[in-house]
């Protein structure tokens, strides 16, 4: 009975199709559907014949910044996105009661689906992702254009749990999972290019465009979360009430991770530190600033080791910033002679040393307070005990060590030109010689 019931409805669709295909007017409508999507493709090309954006995808790659990418595969849109919409004022003005109206909703369908399945291809590149909205996202879409959807969701709703006060229903499941994911998804999404369009600013310092990116972060999740509240149902306002109550107790807890949240911001405003700068803190801790959060910097020592420091000491406390505002730094090597060596010729020779070493400022183009300079330091007492003052640019020490290479330098210039270098003498007196002599004798007679 059932498979006759089946042939006879296949048969009724059948007779329906042979109807509808036996009138021109049928074959007016497609015609008049292919004449829209034609003139939404002319449209879309004389646009983007005078839109320079949307003609740089031949273009090489690198000359061009990602929202200008973003901008080029939009162009794509125009055309189907201008036949949907003339479909969709056709179906307006033509009303319920046209003939054949069947045609344009079902055109119009199509279109919707194709530039849905086309969003997803083009912009999505998490695989997950991609199959949700293919086979989630697409047949919630199609039921909600088939006017289908409004029915399933009452029969979701009635599908309900009630747990005390709060009732949980199978549709509030399925829309809490379903859009909690891609809201999800995109403020992920959202965040990560908005950052890579951010840091690429290069009309904009680096500080500032880490101010731009950390801020752009919190506005998109903040905005992503209000969004999901809305989506389970929760009252805003009863929500802020409660938060604010919450938000005293558990500030009095967190006073240390507000303190160096709102330090990040200050670091990065007031230009202090920056990505690369060697710093050294009030505890001897030093290296170079590898990273800036919004809880913590982190150092790069020489020796391969992180330290993470709070930022809230670098707004509390003292700490030294050696490559701030100029990366050219001074150093010294000391050393000592002996007394009676030719102090004005080592001079001139050591001065020779170092200016020859290839990392160390020289030469009539360097400032004369820049170039290396030897002097007197004390006198000690075994030598005479010197120093030799220089420029170089960078941090004396890792792959940049210079001072080890002029201590063997100079080494080798003393030896070289005969120099001594003096090591710990004592010179011993003895008074009374004549006490000490029969002293000396009478302990030697034998007994």
């Amino acid at each position: 009975m059932i498979f006759d019931q089946l042939i006879n409805l296949f048969g009724q669709f059948s007779a329906s199709v042979h109807a509808e295909f036996s009138q021109s007017e049928t074959y007016i409508q497609l015609g008049l559907i292919l004449a829209i999507y034609g003139l939404a493709i002319i449209v879309s090309n004389r646009i983007r014949k005078y839109v320079p954006f949307f003609n740089i995808k031949n273009e090489p790659e690198g000359h061009f910044p990602l929202q200008k990418k973003i901008i080029s595969k939009l162009g794509d849109y125009i055309a189907p996105v201008l036949a949907v919409l003339i479909l969709r004022i056709l179906i307006e003005v033509d009303g319920e009661a046209a003939n054949h109206l069947w045609i344009k909703k079902t055109a119009l369908t199509l279109g919707i689906l194709f530039i849905f399945n086309s969003i997803i291809k083009d912009f999505v590149s998490n695989q997950f992702v991609t199959a949700v909205l293919r086979w989630v996202g697409m047949p919630i879409l199609f039921l909600h254009l088939l006017d289908v959807l409004i029915g399933l969701i009452e029969i979701l709703e009635s599908i309900s749990l009630s747990i005390g006060n709060i009732e949980i229903s199978a549709y509030g499941i399925a829309r809490v999972s379903i859009f909690g994911s891609l809201l999800f998804w995109l403020g992920r999404a959202t965040n990560k290019t908005g950052g890579e369009i951010i840091r690429k600013q290069e009309k904009l310092d680096l500080r500032t465009r880490e101010v731009a990116a950390k801020l752009f972060e919190i506005g998109t999740f903040t905005l992503i979360a209000l969004l999901l509240l809305q989506v389970m149902g929760i009252n805003l306002t009863a929500l802020a009430v409660f938060g604010g109550a919450i938000g005293v107790g558990i500030g009095l807890g967190l006073q240390a991770i507000a303190s160096n949240f709102i330090s990040g911001f200050i670091i990065l405003l007031d230009r202090s530190v920056s990505i690369g700068d060697y710093i050294e803190l009030e505890d001897g801790s030093k290296g170079v600033v590898r990273q800036l959060s919004m809880r913590a910097t982190t150092l790069e020592t020489f020796d391969g080791k992180d330290i993470v420091v709070p930022n809230e000491k670098f707004i509390v406390g003292t700490f030294t910033n050696w490559t701030h505002k100029d990366k050219n730094q001074r150093y010294r090597v000391d050393f000592s002679v002996a007394y009676h060596s030719d102090i004005r010729e080592l001079v001139e020779i050591i001065k020779v040393v170092v200016s020859s070493h290839p990392q160390v400022f020289s030469g009539d183009a360097v400032p004369l307070e820049e170039r290396p300079d030897c002097e007197i330091d004390s006198f000690g007492d075994s030598g005479i005990n010197m120093f030799v003052e220089f420029w170089m640019e960078g941090i004396d020490d890792g792959k940049n060590r210079v001072g080890g290479d002029l201590m063997l330098m100079i080494l080798e210039a003393l030896q070289q030109n005969g120099f001594e270098i003096p090591f710990p003498q004592r010179e011993v007196r003895i008074l009374n010689e004549s006490n000490m002599t029969a002293l000396s004798s009478s302990n030697t007679t034998p007994k």
